[in-house]
């Protein structure tokens, strides 16, 4: 998210639904704080936000009753884009971040019942609201990121960029560390195979056969955690954002009813069930079971780079040569198994970043270090998988230096235009939109020039 533009709307929705409607129950006029457009702002709206960050213990750069309402007329001024630009928003997404929510909200007051007493509303209700708040957040994200999305920042840039820093307000860059890896993927018996595709099988029939819905099966026995609690649905989606094998059988799907043949891909074996397609782009369901990896076969594969680590450190040969000859690891094992982080698009990790297992064993280690075969889950896959990793360098924490952290530099560069992009699109915005601002609320020093005469 785009510093400059604090887009706090996660509850903005749900807060005025909720007050406006005990207003509304109690016969109480409401009082209009600002209007932007044809939008009204409530002073109840302000209330119940400044309440939940307070309940959030948000910290906020000013007098809340100034900052908040410019955040929520900033927010109507990209929704109001959104609707101009059509933005489309993914269902699936919203519901994982309201089923979130709704999970976090639940362990923090205790129960579902104390959830309903503490918004005076239903769980159903305040799932949708809480819908309506997430479409206005992503909406929101949609508009800027299509304001922004040709910012690319040259070498040139960065440096014009890092020259006008103060050296005192340098960014400081916390410990982080490059790591190679190998790893290989334990053999699993063809009998453990057979049994998932037999499972597999058996759920297309009594799917086909009409026993039993795609979603509810689904929901019972997929082992993608993130589809299956929504009946196996991926949301829309471009073939480039799913596996080759997997994209190849969905666009192949043109029967609603029908269901897919087995389809195998590293992430296991699916069944798949179309729901929609618009445009290159494809909605389905899917069902999918991983094949178990036996103690034994966990044995084999540690011993077998227990035998590669040794040779390693005997001299027979290089890690980056076992890697590109042994790694089963397709992101690392081309480049001298050095991992990708995919967050920052560098070989760089802070320590939080690394895999658990990765770290765990890397924070203990010395450069050169090459530690012993361990077990861990592939991040992507999910699958059990031997690996050894090597400390290839360990970059303590300091304060920024373009030389050393030219990628984080040229990130800030990159922020630091798109935050004028939209500074200046606000600003564009204003000049052209209706602002009435009840007079209690004007006496602010607002960000951005709201009372122009």
């Amino acid at each position: 998210m785009i510093k400059t533009v604090k887009t706090r709307v996660l509850f903005l929705g749900l807060m005025a639904a909720l007050w406006t409607g005990s207003y509304a129950q109690n016969n109480v006029a409401e009082e209009v704080a600002w209007v932007v457009g044809d939008e009204p702002i409530f002073k109840s709206d302000i209330e119940e936000q400044y309440i939940q960050m307070q309940y959030e213990r948000t910290a906020l750069d000013g007098n809340p009753y100034c900052v908040i309402p410019e955040q929520m007329a900033v927010n109507k001024l990209f929704l109001h884009q959104a609707k101009i630009d059509t933005v489309e928003v993914q269902s699936s997404s919203i519901m994982r971040e309201v089923d979130s929510r709704v999970n976090f909200f639940i362990a923090n007051l205790g129960s579902k019942e104390k959830v309903e007493e503490y918004f005076h509303t239903t769980l159903p209700q305040l799932r949708e609201k809480l819908a309506d708040v997430y479409h206005d957040q992503y909406a929101i994200q949609e508009v800027q990121r299509n304001l922004t999305k040709n910012v690319k920042a040259t070498p040139a840039d960065v440096r014009k960029y890092f020259s006008t820093l103060p050296k005192d307000s340098l960014p400081y860059v916390p410990l982080q560390v490059e790591v190679q890896i190998i790893s290989i993927n334990p053999v699993i018996p063809q009998q453990e195979i057979d049994e998932v595709k037999s499972r597999l099988r058996d759920y297309a029939q009594r799917i086909t056969n009409g026993e039993t819905e795609f979603s509810t099966m689904a929901i019972l026995y997929s082992e993608d955690q993130a589809t299956a609690v929504y009946g196996g649905e991926t949301g829309f989606q471009s073939k480039s954002m799913l596996l080759p094998e997997y994209a190849t059988a969905a666009f192949n799907l043109n029967d609603t009813k029908k269901v897919s043949n087995i389809v195998e891909t590293d992430d296991g074996y699916h069944l798949i069930q179309l729901i929609e397609k618009r445009g290159d782009r494809i909605n389905t369901r899917h069902i999918l079971l991983r094949p178990k990896v036996s103690d034994k076969d966990l044995t084999d594969a540690i011993n077998i780079l227990d035998s590669i680590r040794t040779d390693i450190e005997g001299g027979k040969v290089t890690f980056e040569e076992s890697a590109l000859y042994v790694s089963q690891d397709k992101d690392s094992r081309n480049n001298n198994g050095t991992m990708l982080n995919e967050k920052s698009h560098s070989n760089r990790f802070e320590m939080a970043d690394l895999p658990s297992e990765v770290g765990k064993i890397v924070d203990k280690m010395n450069v050169g270090d090459i530690s012993k075969p361990f077990v861990m889950v592939n991040p992507k896959t999910r699958r059990e998988q031997v690996a050894i990793v090597k400390l290839a360098k360990r970059i303590e924490g300091h304060k920024a230096d373009l030389a050393e952290d030219y990628q984080i530099l040229k990130e800030m560069c990159e922020a630091h235009s798109k935050s004028k992009i939209i500074d200046n699109w606000i600003a564009e915005k204003q000049r052209t939109t209706y602002v009435y601002i009840e007079d209690k609320w004007r006496n602010c020093d607002f960000k951005y020039n709201w009372l122009r005469q």
